[in-house]
Order: structure tokens, then C-alpha cells, then sequence
């Protein structure tokens, strides 16, 4: 397994780094802490400086990666010398164990799950090797036996080298799964793959700012964007799968668990979002509806004793009470939730039927991302209202200048549509709880209130650009025309040296192109 070397020397670089940054730390009173409280290593972490402790859990991180990788090769390699057809004279059986899984587990001390896991992303590397023509060989190093697509050995390399992680390959891998070829056959056979390999390339540039779970959830937004009729055929899927069970636990506790279907997931999401909104933050309440008793200041902060899920507890039995009284007001007063989904106009036909609409591609949630199956988006045109966003070649809506404060609702959806969210890197809050700031700002730089100029932040990023010198630059490519956001950290107080600015990429689904 010759993929091995480079890992044990990444790993034996790695540890290396770490003994030489916790080697500073053991001083002779840190020593004697450290015997005192028998927790050496636990004593030298606790002594470090802000910088080593996070090069310590880097460097760790690496060492990690490279043994993840090794990991999972051998995992696979035990699987393969355990298959059902060697009976007796496979690996576990004569080890006197059942199955390879479980030789995995005894051997390591993994959890079933992550033996199982460990397996099969080795087994990606296992059954096709890269080798530089993009051709694969056997096991013996025989001749190459079939291509390797470039999307799939980016995505390969990328673990092999250190790059991601094997939950992060994982997560892509199995977010995006294979180009559809069946699906398409009137397409050009490298079309797909050379979608999948931009969108691979995409979604590893990004893969240090989502969590694992988020990386997922994006991986499968690239697939939905890029094989638009599998978005029906997975939705029927789902909608199919859906369902609602109740039963009573010996101690007489009510339990039901639900399976939502994409489109009763997204309402429900949204009615959530607008129940929990004000605990981002103090919910200030006026004086109408906090009583004649209060006093006479006309607000306060009303403090909410429940948890995050009695609330949403609570939520979901006022919809419920709601919708039998027929009065939503009682749920949300003026906050009535909504699902409001992107589409793009190209996907829009004119069906001839009193003005009725076909839909003749896939639209977008607006919050998370998610794809939206043609039938829904077809459903939304007949009993919701539509709002018309246009957009130049670059994506860049109508500006309004200084003649406004704040950006205007066009040009909220605009901007949403534009960014997806949050352009904090590693905030992944979606347009629904962003708040959206001036780049130059309002008052301080006289900033006008156009749609290039604004970016959508959370309320946690917009105090930390405002209270922490953080700010937000724009630059217009020459070559292509595109615009690029930058964000520039302050200045670090110790030295006075500002870092350098980080370029901030779209959450949009649109990001996702085939070509």
C-alpha cells in the first residue's frame, strides 16, 4: 500500500511539531504543577500561549488526518481478506471473529459505525488508485483498468494529502455521489464530470469554513444544482417516506417522532426561525404589550425561562391550536413565517393556461439552500406572491444610492440571493437572521445604499465588523467583471500589524453552475 508512506511521514511531522512546541512548555514549575496533579501532559496544554495552544491542536489535527487515512486503508484491506466467499480461511474467521467490522473494532476500539465508515472510505482508495494518466491498475501494480474520474481523484488526493479530513471527503463524497450519466443521455459523456470536478473544487476550497454537517448539506446542494431531474425523483422519495407516530412509555410520557417531507420541513423550519428570532438576542417588548404596570418606560426586556426546545414545544402546539381556530395572529401576531424560495426566471414558462406558469427547472429555499422540485415551486405560483429580482450579467441588482437609509426589500432578496447568508467565514446563518451592513458605511464614509455595496451579516458578525474594527472591501475583477469581497481583520494589539484579508466566497447555490 504505497499511499502509506506519505501519510506516516506527515504524521511523523506532525508529531514532531507537537513534542517541539510542548517541549517549550515543560518548564521545571510547570514539572512539579504537573506531578502534583498527576496530568503531565494536561498541565504542559494548560501552560501554553494562546498561538501554541492553537498550533498544538492543528499540528495534532494533522497527525490525526494522516492516521484517519491509514486507518481506513487497513480497515478496507481487513474487509477484503474477509469477504464471505474465503469462508474459514478469511482474516476474521481464523482470528475468531465473526466479521471484519468486528476485527476492526477489537483491534482499534472504534465504535461500529466508525469502523463501518472507516472501511468504506478506504475502500475508495483501495479499489481505484491514481496514477498520473488518470488511469487505475490493480492491486499488483498490473495495467491501468479503467479511468479515474478527475472529480473523483481530486477529491482523493485532497484526503491522501492531509487537505480535508476523512470526515470531511466523506461528507463531499457522499453528499455529491456520482454524476447521473443515465439521467442525461443526450449530453456530451464529460459534460457531468467536468460539472462534478467544479463543483469538487468548490466545495474543498470551502471545506475549512462549514462544520462537517454543513459541508454535507452543501455537497448535496451542488448535486441537486447540477442534476436537476433527480431533484423530483429524490423529493418523491422523500414525500413518499414521510410520516407521524405517537406512542406512551411505561412511565406514561407522550412521544411522537416525525418524518417531514422537504416542502412541510421548510415551513416548519421557518415557523421555528420566527418563534426562536428573538433569542438571538434581548426581545424588547413596547409598552402596549407589556401593561399599564410597568411603569412608565415604553420597553423592557422580557426575560423567556424556556428552553430552546420547550419553545419550539410550545411553537409547534400554538400552530396546531391555531389552525383549528383558524387565527393565526394568536401564534405570531405580526410575525407571520414564511418559506420564500429562489427560482430563476429562465426556469419560468408561460403554460398558455390564463397566464399559468410552468416550471422547467429547480428552485432554491432561500434559507439553507436547499433544492426546490418543480411541482412545489409550481404549487408556490398559484397561491403565493412572487417578487421580480433582475440582475446584469454579474449578478449585481438595481442600486437606490443615498436616496435611502436601508436597503429596500428588492434589494434584501437581491443580496440574499447573491450571498446565501452570512459572509462571515465560518457562520452559516442563513438570509432569514442576517441583518445587511453598508461596506462604506453609512454615516462615517457617506456609503450609498446600493445592492454591490451591501452584504448580509448575522447579528453576531455585524457587532463584532462594527465594535472590532473589522471591515469589508469591494474590487471589480478587470478580466472578468465580477465583484470580490474582502474582509480585513483588525489590526493585532500586540503588534500593531494588520493580518492579511481574507476573500469571502457566496453561500448561493448559484455558485453551482454546470457550465
Amino acid at each position: 500500500m504505497s499511499h502509506f508512506t506519505p501519510a506516516v511521514v506527515r504524521v511523523a511531522d506532525a508529531v514532531g511539531r507537537l513534542a517541539a512546541t510542548l517541549d517549550e512548555a515543560d518548564d521545571d514549575d510547570l514539572v512539579r504543577g504537573a506531578i502534583a496533579h498527576a496530568d503531565h501532559e494536561g498541565a504542559r496544554i494548560a501552560g501554553l500561549s494562546d498561538d501554541d495552544l492553537l498550533r498544538v491542536l492543528s499540528d495534532a489535527s494533522d497527525a490525526r488526518k494522516g492516521l484517519e487515512l491509514i486507518v481506513a486503508s487497513a480497515s478496507a484491506e481487513v474487509s477484503r481478506r474477509s469477504v464471505r466467499e474465503l469462508g474459514y480461511a478469511g482474516l476474521a474467521q481464523r482470528k475468531g471473529v465473526r466479521t471484519a467490522t468486528a476485527l476492526v473494532q477489537q483491534v482499534t476500539g472504534l465504535a461500529r459505525g466508525d469502523a463501518t465508515r472507516a472501511a468504506r472510505a478506504g475502500e475508495e482508495l483501495l479499489s481505484a488508485r491514481d496514477e498520473p494518466s488518470g488511469a487505475v491498475g490493480d492491486a499488483q501494480g498490473g495495467p491501468p483498468s479503467h479511468e479515474v474520474p478527475a472529480w473523483s481523484s481530486r477529491l482523493r488526493r485532497a484526503w491522501t494529502t492531509g487537505r480535508v479530513s476523512q470526515a470531511q471527503f466523506e461528507a463531499i463524497r457522499g453528499g455529491l455521489g456520482d454524476p447521473p450519466l443515465d439521467r442525461y443521455p443526450d449530453l456530451d459523456p464529460d459534460f457531468l464530470p467536468d460539472a462534478w470536478d467544479r463543483a469538487v473544487a468548490i466545495l474543498l476550497d470551502e471545506a475549512a469554513t462549514w462544520t462537517v454537517e454543513d459541508l454535507r448539506a452543501q455537497a448535496r446542494i451542488a448535486r441537486d444544482r447540477l442534476d436537476p431531474v433527480g431533484v423530483t425523483l429524490r423529493f418523491e422519495e422523500r414525500f413518499a417516506a414521510r410520516s407521524f407516530r405517537r406512542w406512551t412509555d411505561e412511565a406514561g410520557q407522550q412521544h411522537a417522532r416525525i418524518v417531514f417531507d422537504d416542502d412541510a420541513a421548510a415551513w416548519v423550519d421557518a415557523m421555528l426561525r420566527a418563534a426562536l428570532r428573538p433569542r438571538r438576542g434581548p426581545r424588547f417588548v413596547d409598552a402596549d404589550e407589556r401593561g399599564a404596570s410597568d411603569g412608565d418606560s415604553p420597553e423592557k426586556v422580557v426575560a423567556d425561562e424556556r428552553s430552546t426546545e420547550q419553545l419550539q414545544y410550545d411553537t409547534i402546539l400554538a400552530v396546531l391550536r391555531t389552525g383549528a381556530n383558524a387565527d393565526p395572529s394568536q401564534a405570531f401576531g405580526d410575525r407571520q413565517p414564511g418559506v420564500r424560495i429562489v427560482v430563476d426566471a429562465t426556469a419560468l414558462v408561460d403554460a398558455g393556461d390564463r397566464g399559468r406558469m410552468r416550471v422547467t427547472g429547480v428552485g432554491h429555499y432561500e434559507d439553507g439552500g436547499q433544492a426546490v422540485a418543480p411541482g412545489v415551486v409550481e404549487k408556490y405560483l398559484c397561491d403565493a406572491s412572487a417578487v421580480d429580482v433582475l440582475l446584469d450579467g454579474h449578478g449585481r441588482p438595481l442600486d437606490v444610492g443615498r436616496e435611502r437609509r436601508l436597503f429596500t426589500r428588492a434589494q434584501r432578496i437581491a443580496i440574499a440571493v447573491r450571498d446565501g447568508g452570512c459572509v462571515f467565514p465560518g457562520c452559516n446563518r442563513p438570509p432569514s437572521e442576517c441583518e445587511y451592513h453598508h461596506n462604506d458605511h453609512w454615516w462615517d464614509h457617506h456609503g450609498r445604499t446600493d445592492v454591490d455595496d451591501g452584504v448580509p451579516v448575522c447579528r453576531n458578525c455585524h457587532l463584532r465588523l462594527h465594535n472590532q474594527g473589522w471591515r469589508i472591501t469591494r474590487e471589480r475583477d478587470p478580466l472578468t467583471g465580477d465583484d470580490r469581497y474582502w474582509l480585513h481583520p483588525p489590526p493585532d494589539p500586540a503588534t500593531g500589524q494588520s493580518p492579511a484579508p481574507i476573500l469571502l466566497s457566496t453561500r448561493s447555490p448559484r455558485r453551482f453552475e454546470a457550465a
